[in-house]
């Protein structure tokens, strides 16, 4: 069976199946498509497989050339370094670009100069115009993240290397969106940094009970292009891989990422005393396959509830979780 992309000025559809992509055609012919064995990408109405009944069998396709409109992201070399508290390092060739958030970076190389920029730094290079630049950054507010992205770029000879840190301890997982469909739907604050050419956008969620009460609200990040994103997760990080119509009941905030194949709902976890009693909160994700799945055992909100949970509370010592107790702040002069 085909595996079909669609291409709408520079927006990518897919991977589909010969019956999706008809459907897709039918529904709107107005872009261009491809599968393995194209040489470029064709006009869909021009293509005569997507108007009739039956596809050409053909072996399932990697990640299509660049679409019309779109563009290649850098490529750049990396490793990923530490256990708890990691960081990644990028290696940059002359000219090369990586994009991350404001205050994550740890180091750089003198010859990486670095760029302030209004939006996600994707179209840094292609003369978007203002409007552009401004709705992308304006997508950035709506997920929460600044206004600004920087923009560190080797302006030298050689090698260079730059390198980001996470924010808190976790896991940093290396993306190849080209390995995903070109597109990845991640919680909204994951995103660390990548190559320059990912898009940074915004993902809705469509149903209200998932928008309320699926750990990440309506918005989500979504993750756009052929290049390397870096994610990072809370605690330990494990990939599932769901078949077609197999479902996973998932703690909403332990789902870090997900193609957009997959299916994402929230249902309630039971009875009225499964809620009340069970500990488990009273909704939990639904992902149904297929497609990829990335879970965290660590959500950071769990970690800070629990932090401000064992804080001491009106005032009390630092001596609270100690044999003494309150006592030793009254040998010791503190006030309890």
């Amino acid at each position: 069976m085909a595996q079909w992309f669609f291409s709408y000025n520079g927006q990518q559809v897919g991977p589909l199946d010969d019956a999706a992509a008809r459907a897709q055609a039918a529904s709107n012919p107005n872009g261009h498509c491809w599968r393995q064995g194209f040489t470029d990408w064709q006009p869909v109405g021009q293509v005569a497989e997507l108007r009739g009944n039956a596809g050409v069998p053909v072996p399932a396709a990697a990640m299509p050339p660049v679409a019309p409109g779109g563009r290649r992201a850098d490529d750049i070399d990396f490793k990923i370094v530490g256990q708890d508290m990691q960081f990644v390092e990028i290696e940059l060739d002359p000219g090369e670009s990586a994009i991350a958030e404001a205050g994550a970076m740890m180091y750089k190389d003198a010859s990486v100069q670095l760029d302030t920029v209004f939006g996600d730094g994707s179209q840094s290079s292609s003369g978007s115009g203002f409007m552009g630049k401004l709705l992308s950054a304006g997508k950035r507010l709506v997920t929460g993240e600044s206004l600004f992205t920087t923009v560190f770029t080797h302006s030298g000879s050689g090698k260079a290397r730059v390198a980001f840190a996470a924010p808190y301890p976790g896991t940093i997982l290396a993306m190849h969106l080209s390995d995903v469909g070109g597109r990845l739907i991640c919680q909204k604050d994951s995103f660390l940094c990548a190559a320059r050419g990912v898009s940074i956008g915004i993902h809705f969620q469509r149903k209200i009970l998932t928008g309320l009460f699926g750990g990440e609200g309506f918005i989500m990040q979504k993750l756009e292009g052929d290049g390397l994103a870096f994610v990072h997760a809370g605690g330990t990080v494990v990939e599932r891989e769901l078949a077609p119509g197999e479902r996973l009941d998932v703690d909403t905030g332990c789902v870090v990422a997900l193609t957009d194949t997959v299916g994402f709902d929230v249902k309630p976890v039971g009875g009225i005393k499964s809620m009340m009693f069970g500990g488990e909160g009273v909704f939990l994700a639904n992902l149904t396959g297929p497609g990829k799945v990335w879970l965290q055992s660590l959500p950071f909100s769990r970690m800070a509830g629990r932090m401000l949970a064992a804080a001491p509370q009106r005032g009390g010592s630092s001596e609270e979780g100690s044999v003494l107790g309150g006592l030793g702040g009254l040998i010791m002069g503190k006030d309890n």
